[in-house]
């Protein structure tokens, strides 16, 4: 599995974003959990939000819970993380990333698309 994210960009406090990760390969997607994990400067990678594949079953990091909403298309094999009520701290370089239902790290990894939100 090969994952590109895409989308991304400067935003205001309060404003939207949506990003996009497209997952190429031949292989089904049905035992992958997908997600979104980010990296400000100076920090440790963090996780923000979680869809299984098979069941659309979603988990959010609760700095983001009701602000963020991560969906899928089975169709277009895409993961989508829309990001709403933006704040400054949301500043961050984002990452999709896949891992196999069970395993606790995620080991298939986008390049990161660059959230930049300004007061």
């Amino acid at each position: 599995v090969q994952l590109q994210a895409s989308g991304g960009g400067l935003a205001q406090a309060g404003g939207s974003l949506t990003l996009s990760c497209a997952a190429s390969s031949e292989r089904t997607l049905s035992y992958y959990v997908m997600g979104w994990l980010r990296q400000a400067p100076g920090k440790q990678r963090e996780f923000v939000a979680s869809i299984l594949w098979s069941e659309g079953r979603t988990a959010y990091a609760d700095s983001v819970k009701s602000r963020f909403t991560v969906s899928r298309n089975k169709f277009k094999r895409t993961v989508d993380l829309q990001l709403d009520s933006l704040k400054p701290e949301d500043t961050a370089l984002y990452y999709c990333a896949a891992k196999m239902q069970g395993d606790s790290d995620y080991t298939i990894w986008g390049q990161g698309t660059q959230v930049t939100v300004s007061s």
